[in-house]
């Protein structure tokens, strides 16, 4: 009898070879609520969480956390949790234990995840405990993956919840969301049997996985050199399609073909994208200038949320016989007094509407001759508000001192324009209207910033030529040569090179620049202006006087960085009700003004 072929051999897969079953996967849904967006300066104020597994609820965690600081009105309106709810309540530094023990061997669940485990891990920091090693999931990400806008028009939990009949509404407290994250979870693993996914293994790595098509174009990358620079996608046309900056072009290039890019455009930018053009540059400050260049020239379609110089808005004082206030685009020399650039148009609203809170400025568009024609005045008039120039009542002469407040605030000295608002704002403080005060606050913020702004930079943009130097970190030294603001040559003097000899090689190429050609560059001759203030930069040379005009904004260094304070848990355009007229500062009269200085008087 002929032989009988031999059996197939079966082996029995190892644990490791199928990964952990989500059904025997304990899984911790956890949500908190703050004081605010960011651990730097916000804290937790309720912890709530949700133990399941397999389908099934196994404990729940709720508790109340006292910040240590009074909770902002907007938060409490949001969560309902006010002051006096946490006044009796355990620090952070008591909770985090036994959170902790809680939420032990289970894999982390959140809604926006890096949020919730960014405040627990900054607890456990400023706690001095260490956070552990733990798996986590965010449902926002795997919601992403999972459904189509056609079944959802956003991926927010008060969006999933209804959609995955969650018997838990979402009401920003901890463990109701915790509650309706569980729903959201256990609705999402049921889109996950289809798709063979049934281990824990596979499902954190469905939220790290890498479109086959963006891999295949990994070898764009391959003749990007280290070091810093300016990369270009270009796309079918040859047409740019995205400009970015790296201080190692290779990794951050790299970066674009892996798991780790998960923005929607710029996953959309690589599927077009056909080669990438590297420019090696001597250091950062080379790489941010020609990206913002060719940001300009070029307007790439995927850098729609970087700068674009065009965009940038500035506040005019007309050049006319009764000058008002206008928000334009362009600045041209000779047409008046420009404030700016200002980032959008909230912004320059803002500052228009400090400066008519404490000058009488004429804020009709219509164009007033220098003699105007009797008429009758309008309702700003009546209430204190304007000279009523368009009616006769206020001459040129009178006129001109109150716009020279704003002239000379803009140029040196904001002082007089500054002062009536600023005790406006300690009169509402002390009358315990806080929000009246901090809307008018935030306005002079914006104010005195867009003025010291622009003092700073005209300051640098007035200087003919400098050069500056800052050390690599290899004891070489990197060098940029800078004239009326715009860097016109840089380059790098290795360790061991003669620094005079590469500084005299770049002043003998570097670009020829124009005083008038500084004012189109205020992105750039700010990029130099950071780069210069940084710890360590040296001034070798300066052709010219590199000062600030005095006394500048620098005694209001103290009020700003109150500003500052105020703004982590508050934005500063949310509220956009103009102030009532009890909340209007002191003006100044168009009388009382005696020059660029002005004593006060009280709205008739």
């Amino acid at each position: 009898m002929p032989a009988s072929s031999p059996l197939p051999r079966y082996e029995q897969g190892t644990i490791e070879d199928l990964g952990t079953p989500l059904a025997e996967v304990t899984f911790v849904v956890v949500d908190l609520e703050t004081t605010g967006g960011s651990p730097k300066d916000s804290a937790i104020t309720e912890i709530g969480a949700v133990k399941v597994r397999g389908g099934a609820v196994l404990g729940e965690f709720q508790t109340l956390v006292d910040p240590g600081h009074e909770i902002p009105p907007y938060i409490s309106v949001l969560t309902g949790i006010t002051t006096a709810m946490v006044a009796a309540a355990p620090r952070i530094g008591t909770v985090l234990p036994s959170f902790l023990e809680f939420a032990r061997g289970a894999v982390l669940v959140a809604h926006n995840a890096p949020f919730d485990l960014g405040f627990l891990k900054a607890a456990c920091a400023g706690s001095g405990m260490a956070w552990p090693t733990t798996a986590s999931v965010d449902t926002a990400v795997l919601a992403r993956r999972l459904l189509t806008r056609d079944e959802v028009p956003n991926c927010k939990l008060a969006t999933l919840a209804p959609f995955f009949s969650a018997t838990t509404s979402p009401t920003h407290r901890a463990l109701d969301d915790a509650r309706a994250t569980v729903d959201v979870l256990h609705g999402l693993f049921e889109r996950l049997g289809p798709l063979g996914i049934t281990s824990l293994e596979e499902l954190t790595g469905l939220t790290r996985q890498v479109d086959p098509e963006r891999r295949r174009k990994r070898h764009l990358a391959d003749a990007v050199p280290h070091g810093p620079g300016v990369y270009l996608f270009r796309g079918p046309r040859d047409e740019p399609l995205y400009v970015g900056t790296s201080t190692d072009l290779r990794s951050r290039v790299r970066s674009y073909f892996t798991s780790g890019e998960q923005r929607s455009r710029i996953t959309e930018m690589v599927a077009l994208a056909q080669r990438v053009d590297a420019i090696p540059c001597a250091h950062a400050l080379e790489a941010a200038v020609r990206e913002l260049r060719l940001i300009a020239e070029h307007k790439p379609r995927y850098n729609r949320r970087s700068r674009f110089p065009e965009r940038a808005l500035w506040v005019r004082l007309t050049e006319e016989p009764f000058p008002r206030l206008s928000v334009v685009r362009r600045v041209r020399p000779g047409a008046g007094v420009f404030l700016g650039p200002f980032p959008d148009r909230r912004a320059a609203d803002s500052a228009v509407a400090a400066v008519h809170e404490a000058l009488p400025l004429r804020q009709c568009t219509a164009r007033i001759p220098a003699r105007p024609s009797s008429g009758s005045a309008c309702a700003l008039a009546g209430m204190g508000r304007c000279g009523a120039p368009c009616t006769g009542a206020q001459s040129v002469d009178e006129y001109a001192p109150v716009a020279g407040i704003f002239s000379a605030a803009v140029a040196s000295d904001p002082g007089a324009l500054v002062a009536p608002l600023l005790a406006r704002v300690e009169r509402l403080a002390a009358e315990e209207r806080y929000e009246d005060a901090a809307v008018l606050r935030d306005r002079v913020a914006v104010l005195l910033r867009a003025v010291r702004r622009r003092q700073r930079l005209e300051s640098l943009a007035a200087v003919p030529e400098l050069v500056l130097a800052r050390p690599d970190g290899d004891g070489g030294w990197e060098l940029s040569v800078v004239r009326h603001g715009r860097l016109v040559a840089a380059g790098l003097a290795p360790r061991g090179t003669s620094v005079r000899g590469t500084l005299a090689d770049l002043l003998s190429t570097a670009e020829t620049v124009t005083d008038e050609a500084a004012t189109t560059s205020v992105d750039e001759t700010e990029l130099v202006l950071r780069w210069m203030e940084k710890p360590g930069t040296r001034l070798v040379e300066v052709d010219g006087t590199l000062a600030c005009p005095a006394p500048g904004t620098g005694a209001f260094s103290g009020f700003l960085a109150l500003a500052d304070a105020g703004r982590s848990t508050r934005d500063p355009f949310a509220d956009g009700r103009s102030l009532g007229t009890r909340a209007r500062p002191d003006r100044v009269t168009a009388g009382a003004v005696a020059g660029p200085r002005a004593r006060l008087a009280s709205p008739a």
